[in-house]
């Protein structure tokens, strides 16, 4: 058989030319968050005594000169402070909506370092509404700066560019569910080159493209001639004094990351706590997935916006009532049996898009019958009104979930909502549903929608659940709208 070993030498080169692109990210991130914060400045003093905002009333008459020689101090003490966030640490960047929310936090850090600067300082005088604007300004700017480079790498890693070589341990299910995962994750920043376990047959791969490497005691050679930065051990899958000799190896090493699964698939989504009896550190699985301030934050976040976006568009809901009323028999709200957390069922509430004997209308397309069976969704479904086509195509259809939201059966973003029997799709994942609030929109509105197939839809809710952040759920709501007006895959 083949040397697996020698198979890596071009994965040592490739990892040393990659390695090199870092820095020079890093250094962009420097000079994206000199040029944003500073626009974020010169904005602010823009709206603030430039234009004629009846808010702002100009007391004293502005010096641009002393506001540029102060914009010309806060900066370099503006980046300071992201250094000393951690913003320019690889581990913190091009990690999902945590990056932002570190800009935040640090964004905010400098504005109270101003207004600690004003109160001991009485000589140190700013306008407050050009304050306050330039903490709102500098942290979009900045977020704004940091998601477009964020962009042109996840392109680039499409070309090998800004990927870490990974080896996978473990040979059993779990092992097998990471792989995928992994594997099909491309913009993950992770270059999964193959696996090792004891037991695994060559001749039979754990996941396509995936070659087995060998075994457990070859991890060591394999991470020198493959250049890994990470290895990734399913920890169900090997005994723990494997796991511990990993560690004890690795752990500590400055070139490679060590990350073991949690090996329970139902419970990897919601948390856990950790406390001590008895001198014995317990584990406690937590119930739902979001607690104290993240509930709190999702409450206010939904109820801020389903409140007077109801009210705003009270007029429309009547006109499509009053058409659907029109264009078919039968009543204006459907109501569809769906999942909620701790597995309370509840009624999605749906303006009615199909004719009243959608059944009857069925049966006369057997071969559709089948497809319903398997997606649960129609590409060119017979028993939809024609009214109804032009809801689905622009989701129209499920604006009466707001009233769901007020009711605190659904959130604004969250994971797609399923019915009862659809529970059976999402095999081991399932529980976690259970532990959200479905949503009204969420990844798979903005990923395409009906056009992604049923296993798509299980991962992307599965990384919604388990990276969930409100900086997350602000990003889905902003790309929801481009998504409904596009209505790809709407159907």
């Amino acid at each position: 058989m083949k040397d697996p070993l020698l198979d890596l030498e071009s994965t040592r080169e490739n990892g040393f030319a990659k390695a090199i692109h870092w820095p020079g990210y890093i250094l962009a991130l420097v000079i994206s968050d000199l040029v944003m914060v500073g626009m974020g400045f010169r904005l602010a003093y823009l709206v603030r005594f430039d234009l004629s905002i009846p808010i702002f009333r100009l007391e004293v008459a502005p010096s641009l000169s002393y506001y540029l020689m102060l914009v010309g101090v806060m900066i370099p003490i503006w980046i300071g402070i992201f250094a000393a966030g951690g913003l320019y640490h690889r581990q913190n960047l091009l990690g999902g909506t945590r990056e932002y929310a570190l800009v935040f936090r640090a964004t905010t850090i400098g504005v109270m370092a101003v207004i600690i600067a004003g109160f001991l300082g009485p000589e140190f005088v700013i306008a407050r509404g050009w304050l306050l604007l330039s903490w709102l300004l500098s942290f979009l700017l900045a977020a704004l700066g940091r998601f477009l480079l964020r962009r042109v790498v996840y392109g680039l890693r499409r070309f090998g560019l800004f990927v870490t070589p990974a080896i996978l341990v473990g040979g059993n299910e779990e092992a097998r569910v990471l792989a995928e995962q992994l594997q099909e994750w491309n913009t993950s920043g992770l270059n999964l080159i193959g696996y090792v376990d004891e037991t695994q047959d060559p001749k039979s791969p754990l996941h396509e493209n995936l070659p087995y490497l060998g075994k457990i005691d070859q991890l060591d050679d394999l991470i020198q001639k493959g250049n890994v930065g990470e290895v990734i051990v399913a920890t169900s899958s090997i005994p723990r004094e494997s796991i511990l000799t990993i560690f004890k190896q690795h752990g500590f090493s400055d070139g490679v990351n060590v990350r073991l699964s949690s090996g329970l698939f139902e419970i990897i989504t919601t948390g856990i706590q950790v406390s001590e009896y008895a001198s014995v550190p317990l584990v406690r699985v937590n119930k739902v997935r979001l607690m104290g301030v993240d509930r709190v934050l999702k409450d206010l976040l939904d109820y801020g916006l389903a409140i007077p976006g109801l009210i705003f568009i009270l007029p429309i809901l009547a006109l499509i009532a009053l058409v659907i009323r029109l264009d078919s028999p039968g009543p204006i709200i459907h109501r569809r049996r769906v999942m909620g957390v701790n597995g309370k069922q509840f009624d999605a509430y749906k303006f009615r898009s199909m004719h009243v004997n959608g059944d009857e209308i069925l049966e006369q397309h057997p071969e559709l019958v089948k497809e319903l069976a398997e997606n649960h969704k129609l590409k060119d479904d017979p028993r939809i009104t024609r009214v109804g086509r032009f809801l689905r195509k622009y989701s129209l259809d499920e604006l009466p979930q707001l009233f769901n939201v007020l009711k605190y059966e659904m959130s604004l973003v969250g994971p797609r909502m399923i019915s009862p029997d659809e529970m059976a799709k999402y095999n081991q994942w399932g529980i976690n549903l259970l532990t959200v609030r479905p949503g009204i929109t969420g990844l798979w509105q903005v990923s395409g929608r009906s056009d992604i197939g049923y296993e798509d839809r299980v991962r992307l809710d599965m990384y919604y659940i388990r990276n969930w952040t409100v900086w997350m759920d602000l990003s889905l709501l902003i790309r929801t709208l481009p998504a409904a007006i596009s209505s790809r895959g709407a159907y």
